[in-house]
């Protein structure tokens, strides 16, 4: 079975894309914990992270700092934090989350409320840093 993170690779289930290559495919997350909050994926649907063959091992962490350096451009920021947990969706992922602090880094904050324009919005800017 597709993880739903394959069906959004595959466009069977919509997102806001921000970023793709032939191995990586950056999105931004629906439930944000702050502005800007994103995932970047594998387009192998590997769940556990340290499974990746070293070549997509490899491209995962430089393919996350061009998008963070983007997110960064796009949202006021300090900097872009990092966060891999990998139990939500059995399919490697890494949190690419605007900070200005540590409390800002937290799972547990409440979620943005973000209207579908705010998040098409946000995509186009973010893409924007990206060329």
């Amino acid at each position: 079975m597709s993880s739903v993170f394959s069906k959004i690779i595959k466009g069977e289930i919509p997102c806001y894309k921000i970023a793709e290559d032939d191995k990586y495919f950056a999105f931004l997350d629906i439930s944000p914990v702050t502005y800007g909050h994103s995932l970047v994926v594998t387009k192998v649907e590997e769940d556990y992270i340290f499974d990746l063959d070293d070549d997509q091992l490899s491209g995962y962490l430089p393919f996350c700092k061009k998008v963070s350096k983007a997110i960064k451009a796009a949202v006021d920021c300090d900097r872009v934090g990092l966060a891999v947990v990998g139990f939500e969706i059995p399919h490697s992922h890494i949190h690419l989350i605007p900070i200005n602090g540590m409390r800002d880094f937290s799972f547990s904050n409440p979620k943005l409320d973000m209207k579908n324009e705010a998040f098409i919005e946000l995509a186009e800017k973010i893409k924007a840093q990206l060329k």
